[in-house]
């Protein structure tokens, strides 16, 4: 299966069928292949691609407005995954300079354990529940 049937197939572009069932495409969508194709080189997932894509106009060939806008919510979403990934780097420094490895307190292994304070063990095993944290 060629790449523009499979993203046709994932709904990342608009396909026309025939009465003999051939697939035909517009030309506005050899730009949607090309910014999917951009989307994955930047690891966004067919899912992520297929909502960013759906804030594009169906009829015409997206415009540069179009890109501006669309690109202007990926960056933002790059800046949140470069500040997620900067908080993870610098709990990860903390752990090297830690050193302890500590099951209890670690949070590299065990972030923002509140089930820990109803005691040892496979607590929800035991018969706790999610809900009864606090």
């Amino acid at each position: 299966m060629s790449a523009i049937r499979y993203y046709a197939d994932q709904q990342l572009i608009p396909s026309i069928r025939s009465s003999a069932g051939h697939r035909f495409f517009h030309r506005s969508v050899i730009r949607r292949v090309s910014f999917v194709l951009i989307l994955q080189g930047l690891g966004y997932s067919l899912v992520q691609i297929r909502s960013a894509m759906a804030k594009l106009p169906e009829n015409r060939t997206p415009t540069k407005r179009d890109w501006s806008a669309l690109s202007k919510i990926i960056d933002q979403d790059l800046s949140q995954e470069i500040a997620r990934l900067q908080r993870m780097q610098m709990v990860l420094n903390g752990c090297i300079g830690c050193g302890c490895l500590s099951l209890k307190a670690c949070k590299l292994y065990n972030p923002e354990d509140k089930i820990s304070a109803k005691g040892t063990g496979a607590r929800y095993l035991l018969g706790d529940r999610f809900a009864d944290i606090k």
